[in-house]
């Protein structure tokens, strides 16, 4: 049987390079690792370390187990996590999210929903955020892609729509709907936690400036004394202390006309897991503003 404490101290003499450097970092004696060290050797029936006066180097062999004894480590830990995490989801639902539409409307809705949840409050970035689902890290995920395997599954919740919203007194103001291409030139007030909306505006207004602002609180303070357009969409109404347009303030909402102006949302989940959140689902679906 292999011991955890001989796999970490042989990994982390692999990362370290000496015995005290080894003992230090696991918070340890010396003669403890050493020990460690010829124990393992004795277990595995192999020589692992080169042994000189004033030096011990790792053997070829040494170094081939402790990249397996890294593997095996990790291994271990994501399979502790897993387990964890499938059984917190017998409990509580853990909800996350791509982009930020969907989690304002979430909270907006939780009140009302009798199942137990917890909203993850920072936006995912994930390359394969299919894997968060199957390591049950989440229970319900919001993405602005379908998501679709042997395990996992989605649902389409409602498309994001977005606006601009600007002085009235800018001309760009006097319309019904507008085009990126005629917001360029101008700077505009951000929040940094924004998903895949970042790429888009980037990429179609010519000529923009983006003050992004990753505090909140800044968010709302600059948006009252300061003039600068600042992006909604139609799910922020859900969000109590988002910026509105009043006449008090002087700005007016322009809804944005082009393709890109528009993601569809969609809530993925595991198969197995399609009783549990078909409630939260059709929730959302019910609230999602037009």
């Amino acid at each position: 049987m292999l011991d955890n404490y001989l796999l970490e101290e042989l990994v982390t003499f692999a990362q370290t390079g000496t015995l005290a450097k080894t003992a230090s970092q696991l918070n340890v004696t010396q003669p403890t690792v050493t020990r460690g060290m010829q124990k393992l050797e004795t277990d595995w029936g192999v020589r692992l370390f080169d042994r000189q006066p004033n030096r011990i180097t790792l053997t070829a062999t040494g170094k081939l187990a402790a990249r397996e004894a890294t593997t095996l480590l990790q291994a271990q830990h994501e399979a502790i996590a897993k387990v964890q995490n499938y059984d917190r989801n017998q409990r509580i639902l853990i909800i996350g999210s791509t982009i930020p539409g969907p989690r304002i409307l979430i909270n907006h809705v939780a009140p009302t929903i009798s199942t137990p949840i917890k909203i993850e409050q920072t936006l995912i970035t994930a390359d394969d955020p299919t894997a968060l689902l199957t390591d049950n890290t989440y229970s319900l995920l919001f993405s602005s892609q379908p998501l679709q395997t042997s395990t996992v599954t989605s649902s389409y919740l409602g498309n994001e729509r977005l606006s601009i919203n600007l002085n009235r007194f800018m001309y760009q103001a006097n319309q019904s709907s507008i085009t990126f291409d005629e917001l360029k030139n101008l700077s505009f007030l951000v929040l940094t936690d924004i998903g895949p909306w970042r790429a888009v505006i980037q990429h179609a207004i010519p000529n923009a400036k983006f003050l992004y602002q990753e505090q909140r609180e800044a968010f709302e303070e600059i948006s009252k004394y300061a003039d600068f357009p600042y992006f909604s969409t139609n799910l922020s109404n859900s969000d109590a202390h988002f910026p509105k347009p009043t006449p008090e303030d002087g700005r007016v909402r322009v809804p944005i006309s082009d393709e890109q102006a528009s993601i569809a949302v969609y809530a993925a989940y595991l198969r197995s897991n399609t009783a549990a959140v078909t409630p939260i689902i059709t929730t959302l679906t019910e609230a999602w503003p037009d």
